[in-house]
């Protein structure tokens, strides 16, 4: 008769079989004729493999608009998100998407990105909430081949299970369920 790990066996399992990649956010701040509104922000790449970064750093900048690399981020996989991720790479531009927040206190301040994800499902779940920006980026071919190699060692995602009712549950008189 075997036993079922306890919760904090099985997260510390998953753990272990999710990979990690650091990715530098780069902003892009574009100048913009608006009177209520200086200027727009809009994730314009990520970097695999950079440095982390204390504050905002300054890549590049032209007529109207800078670049900053403004956090470093982990992008993190999981096995049973497959699903997700390929479906992510058979679109005809993968993406990375990430998630950000305009600073409550100080709305013309500098934006927060907290998170990247390759899975849309998870990008749409943050989307349901209202108060964070997600967007997504080109995926760099190097996050690409990352996440092929990672899908090819976790083929196998999870079948979904219907929860069942239980056993000898009767609906209570007068409900109206059956």
């Amino acid at each position: 008769m075997s036993i079922a790990a306890p919760q904090s066996a099985r997260s510390d399992r998953r753990l272990r079989q999710s990979e990690r990649l650091a990715v530098g956010v780069v902003l892009e701040r574009r100048h913009i004729a608006h009177i209520w509104q200086e200027y727009v922000w809009h994730p314009v790449a990520v970097l695999p493999s950079a440095p982390a970064v204390a504050e905002p750093r300054l890549l590049r900048q032209g007529e109207g608009w800078d670049w900053y690399h403004m956090a470093t981020l982990e992008l993190e996989l999981f096995p049973r998100e497959t699903d997700g991720y390929r479906h992510n790479l058979l679109q005809t531009r993968p993406l990375v998407y990430v998630l950000w927040r305009h600073p409550q206190e100080d709305p013309e301040g500098w934006p927060v990105p907290f998170h990247v994800t390759v899975c849309p499902y998870e990008a749409q779940d943050y989307l349901d909430g209202g108060d964070v920006v997600v967007e997504g980026v080109a995926m760099p071919e190097t996050v690409a081949q990352w996440l092929q190699d990672f899908i090819s060692r976790h083929p196998v995602d999870e079948p979904f299970e219907k929860r069942r009712r239980k056993a000898g549950r009767a609906v209570a008189e007068g409900d109206d369920f059956g």
